[in-house]
């Protein structure tokens, strides 16, 4: 009888502890390079406020989605929204989690950050390959008064399947037709010219270190490399330079409640104030949980961020989801979310 109570009292604190580990387990998830810096930040505070970690693989977009897919993470992260009709294929729910922007980056010794003014045709053509030097009439005639030199333009792009691309690229389909037929759209595309880097960080590495380099990064990065960046004349024609105040003038506008799915692009927008090169960087999510404890964790996660992480946004020029967006999004959490058994999660 002894034995038999012993044996049962060490099933329910094994039991116990089995759930202690569940719950106590680090969430894991994998994608979008743009949002790592912001997610690295949150997950450190997190840690240190409930004791679970966040593993995020910062592995470019189109690896998150790869991986969400495949069901071997709990969330998976894209700056690249996917279209209602993906979603529904793939048994997937999406919300925006952070904004931000992609900023041009340069090197070009004597000429200092912000000294540059480019349009978005401009930035197609160099991409294109058609505009090959620094001084060239066009850019030249944009930049009156400023110094510069004789020197080609060393093209730099991503290499990985990359949201930040699908920004840059986006926009560079708004602005350029001759673009948005040749090269086109996507977390990847044909590149006409220039060479590769694995995510921001390899992209803002090879600015750094070629004379003459142009690069396209998340302005987190762009900040924290000390790298020199580029003013861009936007929709309004007005020329602006990149700050959290001119992503937030860009995001202003954007009505999520009319975007089925969350589907929404932000580059482009009108506003005199409003940078060019907005994104919103998106979390992907079964609608079905195997694991509904590790979903629960990841929307705990989320939640907590979306209460306590605005100001740790600001600090690294995110933006953060107005407060009538995080509404729709923990409705849309309620309503998406669901374990086998079709039990909503939150």
């Amino acid at each position: 009888m002894l034995h038999r109570q012993i044996a049962k009292g060490l099933t329910i604190a094994a039991s116990m502890a089995f759930s202690a580990a569940v719950l106590a387990a680090d969430i894991t998830g994998a994608g979008a390079t743009f949002p790592y810096p912001i997610y690295a930040k949150w997950a450190d505070a997190y840690k240190k406020s409930t004791g679970i970690g966040m593993n995020y693989q910062s592995i470019g977009s189109g690896g998150g989605i790869k991986q969400i897919t495949a069901k071997t993470v709990d969330f998976g992260a894209s700056d690249m929204p996917m279209k209602p009709e993906e979603l529904q294929k793939n048994g997937l729910m999406q919300f925006p989690a952070i904004m931000g922007g992609d900023v041009i980056v340069f090197n070009l010794k004597g000429v200092e950050s912000g000294a540059i003014t480019l349009t978005g045709p401009m930035v197609a053509d160099i991409y294109l390959g058609k505009i090959k030097m620094w001084n060239d009439p066009v850019i030249a005639k944009a930049n009156p008064g400023v110094k510069l030199p004789e020197q080609a333009i060393s093209v730099v792009h991503r290499s990985d399947g990359s949201g930040t691309t699908f920004i840059f690229v986006n926009y560079l389909s708004k602005v350029s037709d001759e673009w948005k037929t040749k090269v086109g759209e996507g977390t990847s595309v044909a590149w006409p010219t220039g060479v590769g880097g694995k995510g921001n960080e390899g992209v803002a590495s090879y600015v750094q270190r070629i004379n003459g380099a142009i690069g396209y990064v998340e302005y987190a990065y762009a900040k924290q490399n000390k790298l020199a960046v580029a003013r861009m004349v936007n929709r309004d024609g007005v020329a602006v330079t990149p700050s959290d105040t001119a992503f937030a003038a860009a995001a202003a506008g954007a009505d999520w409640s009319k975007a089925p799915g969350m589907y929404l692009v932000l580059t482009d927008q009108p506003g005199k104030q409003s940078w060019p090169m907005t994104g919103a960087s998106f979390i992907l999510m079964h609608k079905v949980q195997d694991k509904p404890e590790n979903a629960k964790q990841v929307l705990k996660f989320f939640d907590w961020a979306f209460q306590n992480g605005r100001q740790m946004a600001d600090e690294l020029d995110y933006v953060p989801m107005p407060d009538s967006v995080v509404a729709l999004i923990r409705s849309a959490w309620k309503s998406n979310l669901k374990d086998s058994s079709g039990k909503a999660l939150y």
